[in-house]
């Protein structure tokens, strides 16, 4: 199969993989790291991720060395203690090579292989400031591709108080991408019990068998 021809530059997009929280349900650990199937959690959702961008760049506030060794960039958050997703968008988009920055968060080890192209088509259909996954009607506030001139914008948000993702959203003109066929992809991580529920179904291929999705996503 040919390789997809290049995006114009001024439709590259910088994926981040956002793994700065302080993983206070899986006991404190840094989620990311936690295995998953032989390797770090984050190297499922990277591996998903990758293909789909430009350049990668993650973001971390601890064990910086380790997540190092992963080859690509990496960015704590500008915004001290802990604040949630939105810091970690907020320190990509002061970071990001290219104009577009889409988001992963390093708990969802199944994402969707055509998550990007499937914003980045809504956002554009839209002329839109950013756009987010929705998948069995629920928004995935986290999974997002939004342009990198909208940094000054989130500081502001993040500086006034501001700490909710879907709040933010509600400031800006967005877009949704449905992903209703691909549901499960969304499934995140966040106790040490879903992680060895998710070892136990992950299959060869890496994704979640057929029986735990219709388990979880009965027709």
């Amino acid at each position: 199969m040919p390789a997809p021809a290049p995006r114009p530059a001024d439709r590259r997009i910088t994926g981040v993989l956002l793994a700065g929280g302080q993983g206070s349900r899986m006991g404190g650990v840094d989620k990311g790291l936690a295995e998953l199937a032989g390797r770090p959690m984050a190297a499922h959702v990277l591996a998903r991720l990758a293909p789909q961008v430009d350049e990668v760049i993650i973001n971390a506030n601890r064990n910086l060395e380790i997540w190092r060794a992963f080859g690509h960039p990496v960015f704590g958050d500008d915004i001290g203690g802990f604040a949630g997703p939105l810091a970690g968008l907020h320190a990509a988009l002061s970071n990001a090579r290219h104009p577009l920055v889409a988001t992963a968060p390093c708990d969802s080890p199944f994402l969707p292989a055509d998550l990007v192209d499937r914003l980045a088509g809504a956002l554009h259909a839209a002329g839109a400031q950013l756009a987010v996954a929705r998948a069995a009607g629920r928004l995935q506030p986290v999974f997002c591709l939004c342009r990198r001139e909208l940094a000054g914008h989130l500081a502001d948000y993040l500086h006034g108080g501001g700490r909710g993702v879907a709040r933010w959203h509600d400031t800006l003109d967005v877009a949704e991408a449905a992903f209703d066929d691909e549901a499960a992809a969304f499934r995140n991580i966040n106790t040490p019990e879903e992680l060895a529920e998710a070892g136990r179904s992950l299959n060869l291929d890496g994704n979640p068998a057929v029986t735990d999705i219709q388990q979880r996503n009965p027709t």
